[in-house]
């Protein structure tokens, strides 16, 4: 796990809007979205397009990234306390 999915992980115990991962990291919305791909690519993070509406299959974050909402998965938080 890198540094930078560390810290985006570490956000992400609760579900978190993109409005709030740009307001807690202060990075540009480009660094962030490719972080949450990179995330995403290793299961360790659940996007979703509501509170409690889980998304699947192919999701395009760099055109839809800043309207979804961000959870760490289990494994996501294994691998962050671990690290």
């Amino acid at each position: 796990m890198t540094d930078d999915q560390f810290d985006l992980i570490d956000e992400l115990y609760f579900v978190q809007d993109f409005d709030y991962l740009r307001d807690a990291m202060s990075w540009e919305d480009g660094h962030i979205l490719d972080v949450l791909q990179s995330l995403l690519d290793e299961g360790w993070v659940k996007v979703l397009k509501g509170p409690d509406e889980e998304l699947f299959g192919e999701i395009d974050l760099k055109s839809d990234g800043t309207s979804l909402m961000y959870l760490a998965t289990k494994e996501g938080l294994m691998k962050h306390n671990m690290g």
